[in-house]
């Protein structure tokens, strides 16, 4: 697991006590150390010393340059009005602007995309680029230990800063804005926050990449758990082995592919060099295309993963103080192409095996793959059994399907035409955290066709493989009964079998 320097080196998600803890350094987070932050199977432990004496340097030299020379929202306004000077002696000058930016609207978000974004936030200042008062770095990990949040809405932002929430975000450390609190926690200490500190808090994709975090996190481990269910359903067809041969992945050697398809090897227990089953020679794309369909997801997770550890821990705030030259540097590191891009590409690529996933459904339901009655039906004459699933699953991956669509395709012209061009990352991330629950039923779907049909056909997987392992942790959760009824609960159960077949013999990445 890539990440954060973890004090006393245990793994992020085993409790101890109150839960391990993560030491932020401006340098070594990673996205599930946010997730596990974010949702409180770890805490904040002190910053990195060093990290926080760069982040004092940072703000000591801004205040410096604030005061000598034109520094874009502290001896100026923002945006079109970064023509008109402002004087030190304007006190008022930060909060006039934390005041006029936090109008974010729509619902107020979950608390653990909140807190998310509270772990990015305060790490990026550590970094050492955004010369604001380390006071609020302290704040910000105080609320976090604590179970408080500031209250943020969802709308504010278009991909180049998270202005909405991190300026709401400044208002409640101020003490003029709400907090929501977890039972038995309390708000942090108001702090005062002068006209150095409002631009610099705000200009920061951190609730964005929060998301994205929480979002890769999960659909991690949903990929990982698509393997497993992609074996029960091959076995319950007696489907053939040898798309998953390892000469075959050589021959087109993409990273992904191969860890599927040694994956699926693993997990069923077939050698290198599978042996052509008897019967028919090949069979259709939702057994056959496994590893060419899910290969491409785990590699669009890695990729994600790489560019969310540049963003997680970048000094991008405008301007960039650099304390070792004395200067100010304006600048477009905002702008979030690299995220925006790289959630669409995942979603997409997620998407794939959400397709993959309905289809070897379809094929339960057909006699000619399982040699059972139509549907997995039990023996009441035209028994419907999981026939409803297909329409579930289909209208769960009709859902995953619009929110798969492109953000980046998006487009906008703000403040007066000074900024023309937008990324839509923000909504990249809110899109890719909806995909997880729609791909979470898909799956589940075919978890519960994938397990009737090895019921009915007697045919477990052998004792001792891993994929008897993803079986029995199924089977023995999901009812036995095969006559007609409402299977809303057995999905419902399958949902919250999958992460636990995700730790199946690894993760597959």
């Amino acid at each position: 697991m890539t990440g954060g320097r973890r004090s006393g080196g245990r793994p992020l998600g085993v409790l101890v006590g109150a839960g391990p803890l993560v030491v932020l350094d401006g340098s070594g987070l990673g996205s599930a150390d946010v997730a596990a932050l974010a949702e409180r199977t770890a805490r904040p432990a002190a910053p990195d010393p060093k990290a926080l004496a760069r982040a004092e340097e940072s703000w000591r030299t801004a205040r410096r340059l604030a005061a000598t020379g034109r520094v874009y929202g502290r001896s100026t306004g923002v945006g079109a009005n970064r023509t008109e000077d402002v004087v030190a002696a304007d006190a008022e000058h930060g909060l006039r602007l934390l005041r006029s930016h936090a109008g974010g609207i729509g619902d107020p978000l979950p608390s653990r995309e909140v807190s998310a974004m509270l772990v990015v936030r305060a790490n990026q200042l550590l970094a050492g680029g955004a010369g604001l008062n380390p006071a609020v770095i302290a704040s910000l990990l105080a609320a976090l230990d604590a179970g408080a949040h500031p209250v943020v809405h969802e709308f504010g932002a278009v991909g180049t800063g998270d202005l909405t929430a991190l300026a709401q975000t400044g208002l409640a450390l101020a003490g003029e804005h709400s907090w929501h609190l977890e039972p038995g926690a309390r708000a942090p200490a108001p702090i005062p926050l002068d006209s150095n500190d409002a631009l610099a808090l705000i200009s920061s994709n951190a609730l964005t990449l929060g998301q994205s975090a929480l979002a890769l996190d999960e659909l991690r481990r949903l990929l990982a758990a698509s393997l497993p269910v992609a074996a029960l359903s091959l076995l319950a067809v007696g489907g053939s082995y040898e798309p998953f041969a390892e000469p075959v992945m050589r021959a087109r050697p993409h990273p992904g592919c191969a860890a599927a398809a040694a994956r699926i090897r693993t997990l069923s227990g077939v050698p290198d060099r599978p042996s052509p089953p008897l019967g028919r020679i090949q069979d259709p794309y939702g057994f056959r295309c496994i590893p060419q369909i899910h290969g491409p997801a785990l590699d669009a997770a890695d990729t994600l993963e790489t560019v969310l550890g540049v963003e997680l821990n970048a000094a991008a705030e405008n301007p960039l103080i650099g304390a070792e030259d004395q200067a100010a540097y304006h600048h477009g590191n905002f702008y979030a192409a690299h995220t925006a891009l790289a959630l669409d590409t995942f979603r997409l690529a997620v998407l794939q095996t959400a397709q993959l996933s309905t289809a070897r459904l379809s094929a339960l339901s057909e006699p000619d793959f399982t040699r059972l009655r139509p549907f997995l039906g039990d023996a009441a004459p035209a028994s419907s059994g999981v026939m409803i699933l297909e329409y579930a699953a289909g209208a769960a991956l009709g859902e995953m399907r619009a929110v798969s669509h492109p953000a980046s395709l998006g487009h906008a012209v703000l403040s007066r035409g000074v900024e023309e061009q937008a990324s839509f990352a923000s909504l990249g991330a809110r899109q890719t955290l909806r995909a997880c629950t729609h791909y979470r039923h898909v799956l589940a779907c075919e978890l519960v066709a994938s397990v009737r049909a090895l019921r009915l056909r007697s045919r477990a997987p052998e004792p001792g493989l891993p994929l008897a392992t993803a079986y029995t942790l199924a089977a023995e959760a999901l009812d036995p009964r095969m006559e007609d009824r409402p299977l809303t609960d057995d999905v419902a159960v399958a949902a919250g079998v999958l992460d636990g077949l995700a730790g199946c013999e690894g993760s597959g990445r």
